[in-house]
């Protein structure tokens, strides 16, 4: 994450409110680990450019900087082929030829004449304290900050950690940004919701067109919600978080326990129309489909044991998904052969005293 000074202040301010934050994160269960690499008294060297001595030399000072840069911190030249292989070549001093300020006098530029002057002649350098580095973000002063969970909590428990920590800590001009993987993380969490409204809609539409009812729908929406508590219930027994493994998991227990309600309404429907009870039709239906809504239902429980038992790489993710969609198929069908013949014969009850008034 990124902190910011929004009033473009002091430097060193800025750094003491950056550790009195750290230093509150890392009183949190939650992390685990938080640090950051900034310091406002870095030791340096300020550079001066002599720019009379330049103009006397024919030597620009962009020219001084850059033998300077190459000299010091290196300069990429070019590449070349060899034995099949690409070679990056860079440019730069010897270390024992960069140690100390003396090593200017065997440094050396070419002035407008041809020949070659040491960079002692045009730079002065004095030793001085400052920023390790300067940073910005969203066009404001800002310093990095690496923040890692503790064993045992999930990521969206830290981002709600750093939140509160932020809101109680960092005084008025101050807030933080969240970057990298973090960031796409926390606006995929913000729509998580709306993901699930926007597949309930989707879903009711479709059964509308699909019955001719704007009641009967009712009776699939309803029972998918056992199958969701299926899943945060199968995930807080194992201890897993609600990550976006889960998410996908919960998007398919969405869709198979409202293909298995579809299932019972149609039939029960089709049996109301051959002139049963609601009553005859709703236990007709159950007791039909039973048989294959649970050979569905156990196929799917079955299949997904070896990625709720999985081990190595990738398994927590396999854990999550296997572990959310079992515990929603479990719980979701066994309360859809109960809920959803209930809820046909209210529903439908109330479509058949519509059309009647």
């Amino acid at each position: 994450l990124y902190l910011q000074d929004k009033n473009a202040g002091d430097i060193t301010a800025f750094s003491q409110v950056t550790d009195r934050f750290v230093e509150a994160l890392s009183g949190r269960p939650e992390i685990g680990e938080v640090y950051s690499s900034f310091a406002a008294d870095y030791p340096q060297y300020w550079v001066d450019i002599d720019a009379a001595k330049c103009e006397q030399s024919g030597v620009s000072p962009s020219d001084v900087l850059s033998t300077l840069s190459g000299y010091f911190s290196g300069e990429y030249v070019s590449n070349f082929n060899r034995f099949s292989k690409l070679y990056h070549v860079t440019m730069q001093a010897p270390a024992e030829y960069r140690m100390d300020t003396e090593s200017l006098d065997g440094m050396y530029v070419r002035t407008s004449d041809g020949s070659m002057s040491p960079l002692s002649h045009f730079v002065r350098l004095t030793k001085t304290n400052g920023p390790s580095d300067l940073t910005r973000f969203n066009m404001s002063n800002a310093i990095s900050i690496s923040v890692s969970p503790a064993t045992g909590y999930s990521s969206g428990q830290v981002l709600k950690a750093i939140r509160e920590t932020a809101d109680h800590v960092l005084p008025s001009g101050y807030t933080y940004e969240l970057g990298g993987l973090s960031r796409e993380e926390s606006n995929t969490t913000n729509n998580a919701v709306w993901i699930f409204v926007l597949c309930m809609v989707l879903i009711y539409l479709i059964l509308c067109a699909l019955y001719e009812s704007v009641f009967i729908p009712f009776a699939v929406l309803l029972s998918v919600p056992c199958g969701l508590m299926g899943s945060f219930l199968f995930a807080g027994l194992f201890g897993l978080e609600n990550n976006i493994y889960m998410q996908t998991g919960l998007i398919m227990i969405i869709g198979l326990l409202a293909k298995t309600a579809i299932l019972l309404t149609e039939y029960a429907g089709k049996r109301r129309s051959e002139g049963m009870t609601l009553a005859q039709a709703a236990y007709s239906a159950a007791k039909v489909r039973l048989r294959p809504i649970l050979m569905t239902g156990l196929s799917m429980v079955f299949g997904l044991v070896p990625l709720m038992m999985a081990h190595g790489v990738g398994a927590n993710g396999s854990r999550s998904l296997a572990t959310g969609v079992i515990g929603g198929m479990i719980v979701g069908t066994l309360a859809l052969l109960f809920l959803v013949p209930s809820l046909f014969i209210t529903f439908q009850y109330i479509q058949e005293r519509i059309k009647r008034n």
